[in-house]
């Protein structure tokens, strides 16, 4: 995406923060896909003030826990793109596809396979991700996302319910996999989550649900929110929320969806907000 040079505008009301959600891939982590280290020093005076840090992704949880190591405890996790949610090492909610539907799932990419599209399907489950392509570029892509992944002969003998599968498609997700499946797999969600990644999921199953459905949990109102988002798999949890930001390098759908915008993932844009939002509700001395 094109990344327009800005810099961070904050709301002109007072927030009583009690929620940060954020994206992970070009929202939170920077263009090595790392966590910036300045938000290791944020983490601690957001726990001081009570403020929890939610990242929501498309990755699965074990690879959201290895991200943030030993600072995972005490965090809530948004993973699968809202199909499970985590807080403080309990799952709060989880929404699967329906068993039928991700095993028709598996014959139709095959049969895309079988016309000549370079993609993959991954079966996403609560404990690992089951992958049947096993060639050395799909599983290394794969391997970025999934933490607890297994290779398998047929992903039709997985055991293990889908909460959630992912398609990656080396040329392209909006145009090739998203478009191919969309009317596919209705009343399902189909959403591009990145250039390459495709989700599908239960209808009912997004990150603003989540979101929701974690904000009721913690009794804390959508106001007492703030929320950063860079894709078209971000659009429903930054509609739903009053302080929501875009990226500067976030889809233009995106940018036009949130109220304001942050500076890039590049430029560490997440924390910066976040940094001058804890400034400007400090107590005065």
């Amino acid at each position: 995406m094109t990344e327009t040079a800005v810099v961070a505008t904050l709301p002109s009301y007072p927030i009583d923060l009690r929620l940060v959600v954020t994206d992970l891939d070009g929202t939170l982590l920077d263009g090595d896909g790392e966590i910036p280290d300045r938000l290791w020093r944020v983490l601690p005076r957001l726990r001081e003030r009570g403020i929890r840090l939610a990242p929501a992704s498309g990755r699965q949880y074990a690879s959201l826990r290895r991200l943030f190591g030993d600072s995972a405890d005490g965090m809530a996790f948004i993973a699968e793109n809202g199909t499970l949610v985590v807080l403080d090492g309990d799952e709060l909610s989880c929404t699967p596809l329906e068993p039928a539907f991700a095993s028709e799932l598996v014959g139709m990419v095959r049969g895309l396979v079988l016309e000549g599209h370079d993609i993959g399907l991954v079966w996403c489950g609560r404990e690992a991700a089951y992958i049947e392509r096993s060639d050395e570029r799909f599983v290394a892509e794969v391997a970025r996302y999934y933490a607890a992944l297994e290779t398998v002969d047929d992903l039709l003998d997985i055991g293990e319910a889908a909460i959630k599968c992912a398609v990656f498609d080396f040329g392209g997700a909006e145009a090739g996999a998203a478009r191919l499946l969309a009317e596919r797999c209705a009343p399902h969600q189909v959403v591009a989550s990145s250039e390459h990644w495709v989700d599908i999921m239960s209808a009912d199953a997004n990150k603003g649900a989540a979101v929701g459905s974690l904000q009721r949990e913690l009794g804390v109102t959508p106001e007492q929110t703030v929320v950063f988002g860079d894709y078209l798999n971000d659009l429903e949890m930054l509609t739903g929320a009053p302080n929501s930001f875009a990226m500067a390098n976030a889809h233009p759908d995106v940018i036009e969806a949130a109220r304001f915008v942050a500076p890039a993932n590049r430029e560490h844009g997440v924390v910066t907000v976040i940094e001058r939002l804890l400034e400007a509700s400090e107590p005065a001395a």
